[in-house]
């Protein structure tokens, strides 16, 4: 698994930037949100297939709320006083080798229509960063 990005500047960042394990261990990948000063309201984990766009995996909020159903051999886990969020994948697969990404979405306060301008869908997610797996 492989993580990269700028970390001096952006609000949520891997922890390591690869991973090499063996077939059928289990792997925590993480991010850490310490830089951001907001709220979050959700953090995201997505996947990058080579030639396509990142697929979503799963969501997780700070009180522990999770996408329902989980995928299948994945889980996640996300610890508000370090501000960490891990994606767990159980019996690491050949077929798991891939970039993984961990997104964040804060939460607005105030008048949310300010921070928007004739725009219809209006979500603010952060950019992600990604966590790549080798086996």
């Amino acid at each position: 698994f492989s993580m990269t990005g700028d970390s001096t500047a952006d609000p949520i960042e891997p922890l390591s930037t690869h991973k090499v394990v063996d077939e059928g261990e289990n792997v925590t990948l993480s991010c850490s949100y310490k830089k951001f000063s907001g709220t979050v309201n959700n953090l995201f984990w997505y996947r990058h297939y080579p030639k396509a766009y990142p697929k979503f995996l799963l969501y997780i909020d700070p009180f522990g709320g999770k996408t329902k159903p989980m995928p299948p051999r994945l889980d996640a886990a996300v610890d508000k006083t370090n501000k960490q969020v891990d994606l767990i994948i159980s019996s690491a697969a050949v077929s798991d080798s891939d970039l993984y990404y961990c997104a964040l979405v804060p939460t607005v306060t105030g008048n949310p229509a300010s921070l928007y301008k004739n725009i219809l869908y209006k979500k603010m997610v952060m950019p992600f960063l990604g966590d790549s797996l080798f086996l």
